[in-house]
């Protein structure tokens, strides 16, 4: 059987309940006080868990009363057991031959015991020493020990006073009256949970009492799985782009040629982060099938003398055959460049340009080592707006508002280089756990290199930022090692 919780672990739940039935058996009504008290249970943690199951049974039917009490308070209780501070007072000024200064007793014993000793005139005032005597001989006792240690005896204009000294306080509690319910019965039947197969062979089930079924009740919730802290922040930092005014970019495209990953961002041919260490180039198909040969050109024309653009380009011959080779996408800024040439060939077909805001959140592939803070497959934030007249300004104050957005205002920036935007600034965050900056991004503005060959208007800047998606949740779940975000295995 089971043992109570309460009652020290006494008795079982079942045993307090033949108890309750004994006790109201030859009687109409119980207190379920007088019950606690004859038992010696705790009332609200022991019996009324006991009574509430037992009205489910319908063996009691039980009502609420509402009583008040009057209980002693700290300073009460030290009362009681030390004495007043008026008896204190006058035990002191007794043991005195010369009297107590009376400033010196109100402050040790207070103002209302020097009062309270001078009306019982245990002691006597004189003015002309400022001093409090012994006003007789007699042994006394202390009054209010006494009506504290009978509280309910006490009269309602002595409690009143009582109060305003804060000894003692009024309490609220709440009782049961305890009456018989329609299945009372004298000794507890345990009624089974389920119907089993042996109940049935042997046919005792006709003998049985079974549990009604509750249909009504909602069961056990079920345990169930959390979204990752990584998704958690991804659909943030999606509601935080859409309230922002911001479209989603289509990013279902994990391979890119390296025209779209790297020409058209205008990063030379010849640049490490193109070298297979860092990139994770496909075998098969190890090309891509068709480009847009327009573009081709003009991006070709960019890299080896700047174009259309005042620029000398990086001054080298560009191969086709390079430009065609099919990777594992480094960066979604691919799609961004995407984006940026189908917007431009909407406003060379209407002749009107229309500004806009682009992002996208999803994985990009780096062939890196893996350490506490880089992973070869992870997850990219990127944002773009495109429009005249944009400024580093510009950029800075919306990656900020983004930030802010999310209630993280530890933002520092710091000058660096990419090779397809001009100026660009690295974006840090300080990481309590690991108690310094972390690089979570990059921005910058892009290149006319990059922007003239799209086919967008004079005058039309695009800013661009990439952030990673483990690092500011790294800095916001406090965790040191970005390892431990992917889990194990």
């Amino acid at each position: 059987m089971e043992k109570d919780s309460g009652n020290n672990g006494q008795l079982t739940k079942e045993e307090m309940i033949e108890l309750v039935l004994g006790d109201i058996e030859n009687v109409e009504t119980i207190n379920s006080e007088e019950v606690a008290k004859r038992h010696n249970w705790n009332h609200l943690n022991d019996l009324v868990p006991v009574l509430t199951g037992m009205e489910a049974l319908e063996l009691i039917t039980k009502e609420v009363v509402q009583q008040t009490a009057w209980h002693l308070t700290a300073a009460g209780l030290e009362i009681v057991q030390n004495g007043s501070p008026e008896f204190r007072l006058f035990k002191h000024v007794q043991s005195t031959a010369d009297g107590v200064d009376k400033k010196e007793a109100e402050g040790t014993f207070g103002d209302v015991a020097v009062r309270e000793a001078l009306k019982y005139k245990w002691v006597s005032f004189v003015k002309a020493t400022n001093k409090l005597m012994k006003n007789t001989e007699a042994q006394v006792e202390d009054p209010l020990v006494s009506k504290l240690s009978a509280l309910d005896k006490v009269s309602a204009n002595d409690l009143k006073i009582f109060k305003r000294r804060d000894i003692v306080e009024e309490k609220k509690s709440k009782t049961f009256i305890v009456k018989k319910g329609p299945k009372y019965t004298r000794r507890l039947v345990k009624k089974e949970l389920e119907l089993t197969d042996e109940m049935i062979l042997t046919g005792s089930w006709s003998t049985k009492e079974f549990k009604p079924y509750n249909f009504n009740a909602l069961g056990k919730l079920p345990t169930i799985g959390h979204l990752h802290p990584l998704l958690k922040t991804r659909s943030a930092f999606r509601e935080i782009f859409l309230e922002l005014g911001f479209e989603e970019m289509p990013t279902n495209q994990y391979v890119e040629s390296s025209l779209w990953n790297f020409d058209a961002l205008f990063t030379a041919q010849q640049h490490p982060v193109r070298d297979m260490q860092d990139t994770f180039f496909v075998s098969d198909p190890a090309t891509t099938l068709s480009l847009p040969e327009d573009f081709v050109l003009r991006t070709k024309a960019a890299h080896e003398n700047g174009g259309e653009v005042n620029s000398l380009g990086w001054r080298y011959d560009w191969s086709r055959t390079e430009a065609d080779k099919n990777v594992l996408r480094t960066h979604t800024t691919a799609i961004s460049i995407k984006m940026l040439y189908n917007l431009a060939k909407d406003y060379q077909a209407t002749g009107v340009f229309t500004p806009k805001k682009y992002f996208s959140i999803d994985k990009v592939f780096r062939n890196e080592e893996i350490d506490p803070t880089h992973l070869a497959e992870f997850y990219q934030v990127e944002g773009l707006c495109a429009d005249y007249g944009l400024t580093l300004g510009d950029l800075i104050g919306m990656i900020s508002k983004f930030f802010n957005k999310w209630g993280f205002s530890n933002i520092s920036f710091k000058p660096a280089y990419n090779p397809y935007t001009e100026p660009s600034a690295e974006i840090f965050g300080w990481h309590e756990g690991r108690g310094k900056l972390i690089e979570i991004g990059n921005s910058g503005i892009f290149r006319p290199e990059l922007i003239r060959p799209l086919g967008l208007p004079e005058g039309v800047n695009v800013i661009a930022w990439g952030l990673g998606l483990e690092r500011p949740t790294m800095i916001r779940a406090k965790v040191s090692d970005i390892r431990e975000m992917e889990g194990e295995g």
